[in-house]
């Protein structure tokens, strides 16, 4: 079994290992091995991002009677934190991966020569029945004039920063856009947003969008709704943004330190040449699946951001090594199951959500037949006693059927307080009343969830699909 990514696609592999004693196996990753999640996405993310929550709290601090002085983010040390924790881990990865007696470790790109056989950098070929497509997905750069010759950062060479940047403009505006905003305005940088689309998190039900939007703006600037038309500036310069008319009418030049690009994901699958494998892509090059992850050529498989869609998590991807898992070492071949895929974003404040937004159940169901739960934070004893008066939990529910729809949570600790519901997503019936019909500890932070539900009412007549 060839597996060409060293992410969720390898619990696969060693599965297959283990079933089939005496075979032998190859990883295949031009990259760091550990996959996306580990070297450059989820948790040297998450690890920075707490340092951030850190800060904000001490900055927070007087609110509460508390008082702090003499404070200062020594960002070096926020950044060799990260990678004590995340450098280790990837050597121990490659270590495993080099010294396995019944694995071939390929550190460096490959391409297809035939429907099941691969070229290595050195010109060898390595040829297999059963292959895994997890190479996962490469950061978005839009063509914008002066942009390569500016210099720029991603969401994958950020991390090896070690001065804090005084002033960072960051292209984008979706969840890995918000979540570095909320890192370097923590950390001290002047932070300016700029997003092609007018709205932030524009994914999001529209009423926590908005909601961050006015929380994350009192700290970062948001130019929402403009694109760059040009960058200039060169090396250690201070780079120009040049930015088309806004609302007030006129251009704008942005001048920053450094441009961070977090514009969405784009495929790696062109470096693969999957073609010449028998291989069918959609037009922006994702590996096109059925519902049992198989790629049009038999015994090749795909999962994770190799097949795009709107579930790029990992936890996504390794729900997929779990169908896989099943399909490929015990001979139980299932469908994957995308219809209560939960997300989380890691800004200030926090974003979670699962199912529908109200836009979507509208239109889906008529508002004649969704009822909407929401309650704020603050409405609350823990909520008050955290001073999160933006806080919120939205819910969206069956009137017939009490099927939960949808549910939309912005506030501290809102990705833990989502799972709640999550839960109740994959039992027959998904209904609410379990949760209604449940104690809730008092006075504890998830009482805000079970009085959202306690809230269900019919959409007023000439509400907005928004609110």
């Amino acid at each position: 079994m060839i597996a060409i990514g060293s992410g969720s696609a390898v619990s696969v592999l060693d599965g297959w290992l283990r079933a089939h004693p005496g075979s032998r196996a190859a990883v295949i990753d031009k990259d760091a091995p550990g996959g996306i999640c580990l070297t450059r996405g989820c948790i040297p993310s998450k690890l920075l991002i707490a340092a951030a929550e850190v800060a904000r709290t001490v900055q927070r601090a007087g609110e509460f009677g508390v008082s702090v002085t003499a404070w200062q983010v020594d960002f070096p040390k926020v950044m060799e934190r990260m990678h004590q924790h995340i450098d280790p881990e990837i050597r121990a990865i490659g270590e495993s991966l080099r010294h396995a007696s019944d694995i071939d470790y390929v550190p460096g790109p490959v391409e297809f020569t035939g429907p099941y056989t691969l070229r290595t950098p050195s010109g060898e070929s390595i040829h297999s029945e059963r292959i895994l497509l997890g190479l996962g997905s490469e950061p978005h750069v839009p063509a914008i004039p002066g942009l390569a010759e500016a210099g720029y950062l991603t969401s994958d060479t950020v991390f090896s920063l070690r001065r804090l940047p005084p002033r960072l403009a960051i292209l984008g505006g979706g969840y890995i856009a918000a979540e570095f905003a909320h890192f370097f305005s923590a950390m001290g940088s002047q932070v300016t947003v700029v997003g092609r689309n007018p709205r932030l998190l524009p994914n999001e039900d529209p009423e926590i969008s908005e909601t961050v939007a006015r929380s994350l703006g009192r700290r970062v600037r948001l130019l929402l709704g403009r694109a760059p038309t040009g960058v200039s500036g060169e090396g250690r310069r201070a780079k120009r943004l040049s930015l088309p008319a806004g609302a007030g009418g006129r251009e704008e030049v942005v001048e920053v330190d450094e441009v961070l690009v977090a514009t969405g994901r784009s495929s790696l699958s062109p470096l693969l040449h999957p073609e010449r494998a028998g291989i069918r892509t959609d037009p922006a090059g994702w590996i096109q699946v059925n519902e049992y992850l198989e790629t049009s050529q038999p015994g090749i498989w795909a999962l994770g951001d190799a097949t795009g869609g709107h579930h790029q998590f990992k936890h996504r991807a390794n729900h997929d090594a779990e169908v896989l898992y099943w399909a490929l070492v015990h001979g139980r071949r299932g469908p994957v199951d995308y219809h209560a895929v939960p997300h989380a974003v890691f800004t200030d404040p926090e974003v979670a959500s699962v199912g529908l937004t109200l836009p979507e159940a509208l239109a889906r169901h008529g508002a004649e037949n969704v009822l909407v739960g929401r309650y704020e934070y603050k409405d609350t004893a823990k909520g008050e006693a955290l001073g999160a008066e933006e806080g919120l939990v939205k819910v969206l529910v069956g009137v017939q059927t009490m099927e939960i729809l949808g549910a939309h949570i912005v506030g501290p600790q809102a990705s833990v307080l989502l799972q709640e519901i999550v839960n109740l997503l994959y039992v027959p019936g998904r209904s609410a009343r379990p949760l209604l019909e449940a104690m809730h500890i008092h006075p504890a932070l998830n009482e805000v969830v079970q009085r959202a539900f306690l809230s269900l009412r019919p959409l007023p007549s000439g509400s907005s699909a928004g609110h």
